[in-house]
């Protein structure tokens, strides 16, 4: 049975929540949860997270946002976009106590033991035990600011009211007539900045004292808050270091710096957007995501990253592969209910499908944007299938597809056509099916898994340059065989009407003769 919290301060001097436990500073009370879960976890193979739902960072960012709480430290995230800042970030507060007390109509929380506010030390001077007693969570303890160029020092800091001190019949100096900014109401709990650069310089200075000496003044009054509060922040590198939009004095209160990273391989990347993108779509049709799509989707993330046309300061959000998951599921999931089929199995064409996704998370080079977003997205798309076949399929002979094709064969695989109409169109190629063990194909899979498997393996010998793919999704002969073959026919051509040439010269000779 759960226990009842203490609604008036009597009871709370009466309870477990003592004066010396309220006595800590909120970056000892992340301290010392964090010592106690350190502990938890030593020697258990399987222990939970520090940060749950933190992909890839185990050996490279966590340890360094470990050492940051455990050293008591204000720090900043720098990373791009997509990098699980802000996650991170809010993921403090899993390391905050269970249940904090404070005095009840107080906005700035105030600690029952030692109130900061006039508001609560009136309020205790005339109901002494009664004093009513309210509770805060962990996630009421956190408050965010997205930093933009309009903040001013009144939002941050807090500023005198004139309607308040109307409405109370109080002097303008008077404390009670001021109103809080978010840095006083965060009081015993987070504070974070996102976006800190983008803070204007007198703003910045304003941050100085509550990260110095612990406390902040409101307009001049001689009113000093000794605020308890442990201030994060996140920034952009490119704007953190190489625009100097962030004060040397602030830059140099900030404790840590800890850098973030895109995921380090293919594997890290597939279980975050296992993880964040919405695949599981309930209802009476399955959705079943072959390994390789996930790896090709993936692998678009990474390819972009490196390629040169794209703008590497703006970086490759890790967003990309999240959204464009969810885009190939739903073209999948639309193609299988216009056919009446009971599972959706997306392909390598829901891909292409998804490129209105892809579009929106990449900022182009000069060269990218003169060559158009499509063009330079599909060549992309087309090398991430190539990089993710060749692991499949390298030593796999595929001569004889080739050959089929060369001999004029043609098939396509579009959208119009339900799984099985599709796998008969591909039955007609000598021993493609064969060729698909490597991806656990055989005569007994579904028709929508193996139509999907054959798409991947074709998709790859176009990404390869062995045949030849229209935009309508027809699969042809390459067309540099079918140029060869052209060149070669009239080369042919050529020879036959030299030979003509001849003769008619030899006759005409014989006849003058």
């Amino acid at each position: 049975m759960a226990t009842t919290l203490p609604s008036t301060l009597g009871a709370l001097r009466a309870s477990e929540y003592t004066p010396a436990r309220l006595a800590r500073s909120v970056k000892d009370e992340l301290r010392d949860n964090l010592i106690a879960r350190l502990r938890s976890r030593a020697g258990v193979e399987s222990a939970v997270p520090l940060f749950p739902g933190i992909v890839g960072y185990e050996d490279t960012v966590v340890p360094q946002i470990v050492n940051a709480v455990l050293s008591k430290h204000n720090f900043i995230l720098l990373g791009l976009r997509g990098q699980a800042k802000s996650r991170i970030l809010r993921s403090l507060t899993t390391l905050l106590d269970a249940q904090s007390p404070y005095v009840a109509g107080s906005e700035l929380r105030d600690n029952p033991y030692a109130p900061l506010s006039k508001f609560s030390k009136d309020l205790i001077a005339k109901m002494g035990d009664e004093t009513p007693i309210a509770w805060m969570s962990p996630d009421d303890r956190y408050v965010e600011k997205l930093a933009t160029p309009d903040v001013t020092v009144a939002d941050l800091v807090g500023d005198i009211d004139p309607i308040k001190a109307a409405r109370s019949n109080q002097d303008l100096g008077s404390e009670l007539t001021m109103h809080y900014g978010l840095l006083p109401r965060a009081n015993r709990g987070i504070f974070c900045i996102n976006e800190v650069p983008d803070l204007a310089g007198k703003i910045q200075v304003a941050l100085f004292n509550i990260m110095q000496e612990g406390d902040v003044q409101i307009k001049g009054y001689p009113v000093r808050l000794a605020l308890d509060v442990a201030i994060v922040f996140s920034a952009n590198p490119e704007d953190y270091t190489a625009r100097g939009k962030i004060v040397t004095p602030l830059k140099d209160r900030i404790g840590s710096e800890i850098r973030t990273h895109y995921p380090e391989n293919i594997n890290e990347g597939i279980a975050i957007t296992q993880q964040e993108a919405w695949t599981k779509r309930g209802g009476e049709l399955k959705v079943e995501i072959p390994t390789y799509i996930r790896q090709v989707v993936e692998q678009i993330a990474f390819s972009a990253r490196e390629d040169k046309k794209v703008d590497k300061r703006s970086g490759v959000s890790q967003r990309l592969p999240i959204s464009t998951m969810e885009l190939v599921v739903s073209n999948a999931e639309r193609r299988a209910l216009i056919h009446g089929e009971s599972v959706a199995v997306p392909r390598i064409g829901d891909i292409y499908a998804a490129l209105p996704g892809i579009s929106g998370k990449i900022e182009l080079e000069y060269e990218g944007e003169m060559r158009g977003a499509d063009v330079v997205i599909r060549e992309i798309i087309r090398g991430a299938v190539a990089t993710i076949f060749d692991e499949y399929f390298t030593g796999t002979n595929t001569q004889q597809i080739e050959q089929w094709f060369n001999l004029g064969g043609t098939v396509a695989l579009t959208d119009e056509f339900s799984a099985t109409t599709s796998q008969d169109e591909l039955k007609q190629i000598q021993g493609l099916f064969e060729k698909l063990s490597p991806l656990q194909i055989n005569s007994k899979s579904k028709p929508e898994i193996a139509v999907s498997a054959a798409e991947f393996l074709l998709e790859g010998m176009y990404a390869h340059k062995r045949i030849s793919r229209s935009e309508e999704r027809t699969f042809t002969a390459a067309e540099k065989k079918q140029r060869n073959n052209d060149a070669a026919n009239y080369a042919e051509k050529m020879r036959e009407r030299e030979i003509e040439r001849d003769d008619y010269k030899n006759r005409t000779r014989r006849g003058f003769n």
